[in-house]
C-alpha cells in the first residue's frame, strides 16, 4: 500500500476530534509499505493540493490547508488520523516519518518547525524536522510502556512574505509490538491443600501481569502446569485454569504420610497462551487430615485386679496413629462400648495421647461378679476425614478373690424404744456376714457405747440394756443414741463395723421446775416478778404449764403464766411494814405432772433501796 497523502488540518477543529482519533486507532501506519512515487499528493482540490517536488512514494505526506471562503465546518470534516510507529523499531536512526508541506511552497520559500512533547519538551529531540524539506524524523527507538502517544505542533513561515501558516497539530501513536513477556508477581507460590481432598478443590491461585497494551493479546496471559514433581499417585493430581491462574485439585489419593509436598511448574504465556512466556514455580503442600485411624497394638488383654479397691489400675493399652503427630488427628479417646453395665470400669486417655488407661470405677466383688469381658474402641479427638473402620480390643478381667470383711445388715440400723425400757432388757440383735465364699466364724463387740447403757452379746450380737436410758441425757442428740459394734472374723483379722440408732420414745418423768431463788422485795413498790418454768421432756410433756398458788399464799400475791404458757408471773401487794413469808405455788406440765415449790420473800420498809434489784421506788 502507498502513502502520498495531503491532508488539510484547521487547527481549531482538530481540538475537539483529537480524543476521538486516538480511540479510533486509525492512522497511518508507519514505516509504509511501498508505492510509486508522484509529484501530486491526493485529496480534494478545493482542499489545497500542492504540487512538489517528488518524494518516495512510501512517504505520508501531510500538507497545510487553503483558507477557504465562506467554509462552514461539518462534524468529522479535517480531522488528521495519528501517525502510528512502532515502538522498538530498529536503526538506523533517524529514520523518515511523514513529509509536511506547505501550499505556499510554489511561491515563497517555506521553514519548518516542531514543537511539543519529544521536541522542544521532554523527551527532548525525540522527534526532529528538516526545516527545508519538511520532513519529520524519528532519532531513536519508541517505547509504547514508556508513553503511547506525542503531540506535535508542526510550523511553517514563509521566508521574506511576513506571514505563518497556521500551526497544524499532529498525533504520533506508539504501536505496541509484544515487547515484554509476562512476569509472575511472585516466585515461587506457595498453597496449601488438605489430604484425601476430592476433585475440583481450589488450592490456590497464582497470576502473572504483562506490560504490553492492556486489554490486547499482547498482555492476554494463559496459565499452563507443564510439570508436576512428583508424578504419583498420577502425574496429573492438578489443574490449572488457564485464564484465571486457580490451581484446582484434579484426582483423588492426595496422602500426606506418603507425599507431603508437591512442586508444580508454570508458564504464562501472553498471546493468548502463543506468545512471550515465563516460567514459575507453585509449591503445594499436603496438610494432614484425620485420614488414619488409630489401631491398638492388642486386640486382646488379660488382666486380673484384686477386689474391694477403687481407681484400681486395670491395663493401659497403647495404639499407633500414622497422622501428623501431636495433632487432634493423631490424639486419641477411647470408650468402654460393651461389658459394663454396671459402670464398674472407667478409661482415659495417657499423658502419651496415644493409650487408653481403664481403671475401677467402683469396688469389683468377686462373690458377685469375678469375671468381665470389655469392649473398648479408639477414635481420634476430632472425626474422621473420610469413613474409617474403628479399631476395637477386648480386655478380660479376672477379679481376685480377697478377705473380705464382714458386712452388717443394714449398715445402719434404726431402733425405736422407750427410754424406760428396763434393765437386762433385749434392745436389738444385730448380725454380720462374712462375704466370702468360705465364711469365717464371726465375734462381736461394743465399739463405742457413749453412755455405757449397752451390752452385746459376743456370739450373738444380742444387745442388751445394762443401765437405765435416759432420753435427756447430754449423749442423746435430737431423741437419738447412737452405738457402734464391730464383728471381727476370728481367723484372718478382717474387720466390719455397723451402726445402731437408737431413737428413744419420750416419757413424761421430768416434772416442771422454776427458780426459787428467795426474793427481796421494796414493801412500799413491789414489783411484778416473772420466773422461767423449764421441763426435761420434750413435746407433749412440757409446755405449756400452769400455776397454782398453795397453803394462803394468794393473801401476799396473785400468780399467773404468760401468754406463751413457760414464765410464772407473780404480782406481789403492798404491805405498811417489813415482812418475811413464803409463797407455796405448784407448777403442772402439758402431760399433767406436778411439781411444788417454796419462795422465800423479804420485804423492806425503810432501805428499801439496799435491796438492789430487788426493790423499785420512785
Amino acid at each position: 500500500m502507498a502513502y502520498d497523502i495531503t491532508i488539510f488540518l484547521i487547527w481549531g477543529w482538530a481540538l475537539g476530534r483529537m480524543s476521538e482519533t486516538l480511540q479510533s486507532g486509525n492512522g497511518f501506519d508507519y514505516p509504509p509499505t511501498g508505492g510509486e512515487e508522484t509529484e501530486e499528493g491526493f485529496g480534494h482540490e478545493d482542499a489545497g493540493i500542492a504540487s512538489q517536488p517528488k518524494y518516495p512514494a512510501s512517504l505520508p505526506v501531510l500538507g497545510f490547508p487553503k483558507p477557504l471562503v465562506g467554509l462552514v465546518r461539518r462534524k468529522g470534516d479535517w480531522v488528521i488520523p495519528p501517525i502510528n510507529i512502532p515502538e522498538n523499531a530498529r536503526g538506523p536512526f533517524p529514520k523518515e516519518v511523514v513529509h509536511i508541506r506547505s501550499t505556499e511552497t510554489k511561491e515563497v520559500k517555506i521553514l519548518y518547525s516542531i514543537t511539543g512533547s519529544g521536541a522542544d519538551q521532554p523527551p527532548m529531540r525525540l522527534f526532529t524536522v528538516d526545516k527545508n524539506s519538511g520532513i519529520l524524523y524519528v532519532t531513536q527507538p519508541l517505547d509504547r510502556e514508556r508513553k503511547n502517544y506525542y503531540l506535535l505542533l508542526v510550523h511553517a513561515v514563509a521566508v521574506g512574505a511576513g506571514r505563518a501558516e497556521e500551526p497544524m497539530e499532529i498525533i504520533v501513536q506508539v504501536i505496541d509490538m509484544n515487547d515484554n513477556k509476562p512476569v509472575f508477581t511472585q516466585d515461587p507460590f506457595t498453597g496449601i491443600v488438605p489430604e484425601a481432598s476430592l476433585p475440583g478443590f481450589e488450592v490456590m491461585e497464582v497470576t502473572a501481569t504483562d506490560a504490553d497494551e492492556p486489554d490486547s493479546a499482547n498482555s492476554d496471559v494463559r496459565y499452563t502446569i507443564i510439570n508436576q514433581e512428583p508424578e504419583l499417585p498420577s502425574p496429573n493430581m492438578f489443574v490449572i485454569n488457564p485464564v484465571t491462574g486457580g490451581i484446582r485439585v484434579n484426582a483423588a489419593g492426595l496422602d500426606r504420610e506418603n507425599i507431603p509436598k508437591y512442586t508444580l511448574e508454570i508458564q504464562a504465556a501472553d498471546l493468548e497462551g502463543n506468545g512471550l512466556t515465563c516460567f514459575g514455580k507453585s509449591i503445594i503442600t499436603v496438610t494432614d487430615s484425620n485420614d488414619i485411624a488409630p489401631q491398638f497394638e492388642k486386640s486382646l488383654n488379660t488382666v486380673s485386679v484384686p477386689e474391694n479397691k477403687v481407681n484400681a489400675l486395670v491395663v493401659k493399652m497403647p495404639v499407633s496413629d500414622g497422622d501428623e503427630p501431636h495433632s487432634s488427628n493423631w490424639a486419641t479417646k477411647y470408650r468402654i462400648v460393651d461389658g459394663d453395665p454396671g459402670g464398674m470400669f472407667t478409661v482415659n486417655t495417657g499423658p502419651s495421647r496415644l493409650e487408653g488407661i481403664i481403671t475401677t470405677a467402683k469396688p469389683l466383688d468377686f462373690e458377685k461378679d469375678n469375671r468381665y469381658t470389655l469392649l473398648v474402641t479408639v477414635e481420634n479427638e476430632v472425626p474422621f476425614a473420610t469413613p474409617l473402620p474403628t479399631s476395637t480390643s477386648t480386655v478380660q478381667v479376672n477379679v481376685e478373690d480377697r478377705n473380705d470383711a464382714p458386712v452388717f445388715d443394714p449398715v445402719e440400723k434404726v431402733v425405736s424404744i422407750s427410754e424406760h425400757l428396763p434393765v437386762d432388757s433385749d434392745l436389738v440383735l444385730y448380725t454380720a456376714i462374712d462375704p466370702d465364699i468360705m465364711a469365717h466364724k464371726l465375734m462381736y463387740r461394743m465399739d463405742r457405747d457413749p453412755a455405757k447403757w449397752l451390752d452385746i452379746n459376743s456370739e450373738t450380737g444380742m444387745i442388751k440394756t445394762k443401765h437405765s436410758l435416759d432420753r435427756e441425757s447430754p449423749f442423746v442428740k435430737d431423741g437419738k443414741y447412737r452405738v457402734l459394734i464391730l464383728a471381727i472374723e476370728d481367723e484372718i483379722p478382717a474387720t466390719g463395723t455397723g451402726t445402731i440408732l437408737i431413737e428413744l420414745e419420750d416419757v413424761n418423768d421430768n416434772a416442771p421446775t422454776i427458780d426459787d431463788t428467795p426474793l427481796k422485795l421494796c414493801n412500799q413498790d413491789p414489783r411484778l416478778v416473772r420466773l422461767a418454768v423449764t421441763d426435761r421432756d420434750g413435746p407433749g410433756f412440757a409446755e405449756a404449764f400452769s400455776v397454782e398458788l398453795l397453803e394462803g399464799s394468794n393473801m401476799y400475791c396473785a400468780a399467773q403464766m404468760d401468754e406463751t404458757g413457760t414464765v410464772v408471773e407473780l404480782t406481789f401487794k403492798a404491805m405498811r411494814e417489813q415482812r418475811n413469808f413464803y409463797i407455796n405455788l405448784r407448777v403442772t406440765d402439758a402431760g399433767g405432772l406436778k411439781q411444788d415449790h417454796v419462795i422465800h420473800v423479804t420485804m423492806n420498809e425503810d432501805s428499801c433501796m439496799t435491796w438492789g434489784d430487788f426493790c423499785v421506788r420512785s
